[in-house]
């Protein structure tokens, strides 16, 4: 190497002496002794050039030879001397080759480890990254009482027996580093905002004395829950308070599944209505300011949804704990005064109304869809409902509506509707509030006037910047909302007795024939709705099942299994009707001892979840841990790239997190 690094230095000159030779030559034909006397000069100085040559040769190699040698010594006493523990070892085997006298040191060994197993001496030291082409371990090592970040590299020795790469690792000590960390974790501050969501219907017509002792027992047991976490804690509102600790308590008080919220229940009160607490949170933001704001919509998130649990907002998300209990009628007739003006305005300002619900629509979503279409065409909007191809449980509603004259060209396709959207265009999504629920995604895209009618708890994806979200958990189904829209913008004669069929056969499949989530307000739209012309036997008509799909669903129901011994869990290795698989869902609520049901099938690419609850068992919390959503007594999902067999293993485990079971469990697995 040294040789050929010599010649490249070497100046190339011998072109230049054969040169002065054929010029010496050429002075011979003039005059010889000139001719003579260049040539004697030109071998004197080609003499003179291989001499010099030589010599810097010979300086050059020496150079290069004590360079060379001084690196191999700075090499060796890096290694020997290195300041961080070091330790070479073939990582195909994981025999230590070599090892410097700081890796002997962390690692309590006296002697050389020479032949020894890496992993004997660090049990919890994988070499996978290594062979994977990093330069880094993804995660730190723990080492006796130290935690190290490990660095190295792979070299590629040349050998053919099958051992041809060592690798060369540095060990960084990096414990004070992560215990500062975990200190700046642990100390990050946390904001909550507690509020008492019923405090009018707990303190309404309450004397004075009572609801002073109300309040300082909310105080009290709020207080005692925060004792040891050493918080700012205050009231600043007559129902709400602001509580300030740092990440570290807040572990603590989660790990202790935010008890306080069952503490409040059991104040007792003259009304015999339990009080409710919601808790919004904001955490992992980067400053006070920030973290109250999260909190706040944290709070709005815990109302939407029914109010009576724990709402944390991260930086990414947002967490739901708790939301065991009903959720209350709170809305007023003004709201939905204010809310169907509003509504009316906004279509009255636009060119062209679409309406649509989630995937697979149900009698709910287009029920509640011919509703809008009602409402727009008293204004006098053209208005046009979203049908996705294929069967759908409304099937015969659809069909039925689509006879009638003035709904011949209603039902349009998702493609021509973004085809025909306008700056005017106005947006009705009924029925679902998540983006990713709907029955066209790009067309809510594209769209920049978006109206939100539903009566689902508000999930962690919902439609954000929607022009108006008319958002109420405690109906019974969005048909019951769109009706009491319609009670303020039009009279009983103007909506079609098709119509008033199809909204009443919303509220009826939702309410479980009102026997479930019914308020006096449920009722109050049904009477509106018979008075517009809704014939109960043909709604009743709506629900009749033939022989085949009777069968199927009581086959369904044959294969339940009791978990919890108040759950009933159906796991299917066969597709289904989605119908035929949601009626049994509800027919097992029939039976005696079952709160509670899911229904598990393949469908395609995905398999299908279908819940229903009495409402002692909140089924939206179960499902929404597998990605579904709904309510407290009937919810879904729809999970993709998994079995059924997979699925049914992840319900139990959510129903394990969210029902506390009772002392005589019947589990199967």
């Amino acid at each position: 190497m040294n040789k050929k690094i010599t010649k490249l230095l070497e100046p190339r000159f011998e072109l230049y002496f054969i040169c002065l030779l054929l010029f010496a030559a050429a002075a011979g034909f003039y005059d010889l002794h000139l001719a003579a006397g260049e040539v004697v000069v030109v071998v004197c100085l080609f003499f003179f050039y291989r001499h010099s040559t030589q010599s810097r040769q010979r300086t050059i190699r020496q150079y290069m030879e004590s360079v060379s040698m001084d690196m191999d010594l700075a090499s060796k006493d890096s290694m020997l001397n290195s300041p961080l523990p070091m330790v070479i070892f073939r990582p195909d085997t994981g025999e230590v080759i070599w090892s410097n006298e700081r890796f002997l040191q962390i690692t309590g060994e006296r002697e050389h480890m020479f032949d020894t197993k890496l992993k004997k001496v660090v049990p919890d030291f994988s070499t996978r990254w290594l062979m994977e082409g990093k330069s880094e371990s993804p995660k730190e090592v723990p080492l006796r009482d130290r935690t190290f970040r490990v660095v190295g590299t792979l070299v590629r020795t040349g050998s053919r027996d099958g051992q041809g790469l060592l690798a060369t690792t540095y060990w960084i000590d990096v414990t004070e580093f992560i215990r500062l960390r975990k200190f700046h974790d642990e100390t990050r501050p946390v904001v909550a905002i507690l509020l008492l969501d019923n405090y009018e219907e707990t303190m309404k017509n309450v004397p004075d004395n009572v609801r002073t002792a109300m309040h300082n027992e909310i105080y009290h047991r709020i207080s005692a829950w925060i004792e040891l976490t050493e918080p700012l804690f205050s009231r600043f509102d007559r129902d709400r308070f602001l509580l300030v600790l740092t990440e570290q308590h807040y572990q603590q008080l989660k790990d202790g599944k935010f008890s306080v919220l069952d503490r409040v229940h059991e104040i007792q009160n003259p009304t015999n209505i339990p009080v409710t607490l919601s808790i919004g949170v904001g955490k992992d933001a980067d400053s006070f300011k920030e973290l109250y704001q999260n909190a706040s919509l944290s709070i709005e998130m815990a109302l939407s949804r029914g109010g009576d649990q724990v709402v944390v907002k991260n930086r990414n998300n947002f967490e739901f704990y708790g939301g065991r209990a009903k959720e209350m009628e709170k809305r007023t007739k003004v709201k939905s005064r204010v809310m169907a003006n509003a509504v009316g305005e906004l279509i009255g300002d636009s060119s062209q109304v679409f309406v649509m619900g989630h995937k697979f629509p149900d009698l709910d979503s287009i029920g509640a869809a011919a509703g809008v279409c009602a409402i727009a065409r008293k204004r006098g909007v053209p208005a046009f409902i979203v049908k996705e191809p294929g069967e759908n449980p409304a099937k015969v509603m659809v069909e039925k509506l689509s006879r009638h004259p003035a709904y011949e060209t209603v039902f349009i396709s998702a493609q021509d509707a973004i085809v025909a959207a306008d700056p005017r265009t106005l947006l009705v999504v009924v029925d679902t509030n998540r983006p990713g629920q709907v029955q066209a995604e790009n067309l809510l895209s594209c769209c920049n006037r978006v109206v939100v009618i539903d009566h689902h708890r508000r999930a962690a994806a919902y439609i954000a910047d929607a022009a108006l979200n008319f958002h109420e958990p405690s109906a019974s189904s969005a048909c019951e909302l769109v009706t009491e829209l319609i009670e303020y913008i039009m009279d009983s004669d103007g909506l079609l007795n098709v119509e008033a069929e199809a909204l009443l056969a919303g509220i009826y499949l939702d309410t479980k024939n009102f026997t479930m989530r019914t308020g006096g307000r449920t009722f109050e739209t049904a009477a509106f709705l018979r008075r517009c012309g809704a014939d109960t036997e043909e709604v009743k008509k709506l629900f009749q099942n033939n022989l085949a799909e009777t069968l199927a669903r009581f086959e369904i129901v044959k294969a339940a299994r009791m978990y919890h011994g108040t759950i009933a869990v159906v796991k299917l290795d066969r597709t289904v009707s989605r119908v035929s698989a949601a009626q049994a869902a509800d027919e097992l609520l029939n039976i005696s001892g079952i709160e509670s049901s899911f229904v598990i099938f393949p469908d395609g690419d995905r398999v299908i979840v279908s819940a229903r609850s009495l409402g002692v068992t909140n089924v939206q919390m179960i499902v929404e841990k597998l990605g579904g959503g709904g309510n407290a007594i009937n919810a879904g999902a729809q999970i993709v790239d998994s079995t059924p067999d997979e699925v049914h293993t992840m319900l139990l485990r959510a129903i394990d997190e969210c029902v506390k079971p009772e002392p005589q469990t019947n589990k199967t697995t």
